[in-house]
C-alpha cells in the first residue's frame, strides 16, 4: 500500500455548507532552540466555481500569527507580511518553506516533533476552519538527506 500523508480537512465550519477549500499535507516546523517563532505550510486546494482568500490565522498558542511570502530584492530573499492569500477556483495553492506560508510570532512553549498545534483560517467569506497540524522538526530531515549524498 502506498504511504498517505496527513491529511486535515475542516474539523469544525461556520456559515452556511460545506467548505470549498480543503487543506492537506499541513504541518508546522519545530521551533528552533532559543527561537519564539515558527511556521505553518500546509497544501490549499479550492474545489469551488469561486475563488476564496486566505486572510487571517489564529492559535492559541502563539502570540501572533501572519501570511507570509517571500520575495527577491536586490537579490537578497526577504519574507513579507501580505494581508491574504488567494486560491483561485479549481486550483492548488503550496503554502512552503521559501514561498507562501503562516508565521506563527511568539510561540508560547516550545514545540517539538510530536507537538501538535492547534490552528483557526479565516476566510475571506466568512467561513472558519478549525486545525491541529503536527510539529514535524525538519532539521532532522535536512540533516539526514545532506548525509546521503557523499
Amino acid at each position: 500500500m502506498k504511504k498517505l500523508g496527513y491529511f486535515f480537512g475542516l474539523v469544525l465550519l461556520s456559515g452556511a455548507g460545506w467548505a470549498q477549500v480543503g487543506v492537506s499535507e499541513g504541518y508546522v516546523r519545530a521551533t528552533p532552540p532559543m527561537g519564539p517563532n515558527t511556521a505553518a505550510f500546509m497544501r490549499l486546494q479550492n474545489s469551488g466555481e469561486q475563488e476564496r482568500a486566505l486572510v487571517a490565522v489564529l492559535s492559541p498558542q502563539a502570540e501572533k500569527v501572519e501570511l507570509h511570502t517571500v520575495l527577491e530584492q536586490d537579490g537578497v530573499m526577504q519574507m513579507r507580511e501580505v494581508e491574504r492569500i488567494a486560491v483561485p477556483a479549481g486550483e492548488t495553492v503550496s503554502l512552503q518553506p521559501g514561498g507562501l506560508h503562516i508565521m506563527l510570532l511568539g510561540v508560547k512553549q516550545p514545540l517539538a516533533e510530536g507537538d501538535e498545534v492547534s490552528l483557526e483560517l479565516r476566510w475571506d467569506n466568512g467561513d472558519t476552519e478549525q486545525l491541529t497540524l503536527p510539529v514535524k522538526d525538519i532539521r532532522h530531515q535536512a540533516q539526514a538527506a545532506h548525509g546521503q549524498h557523499h
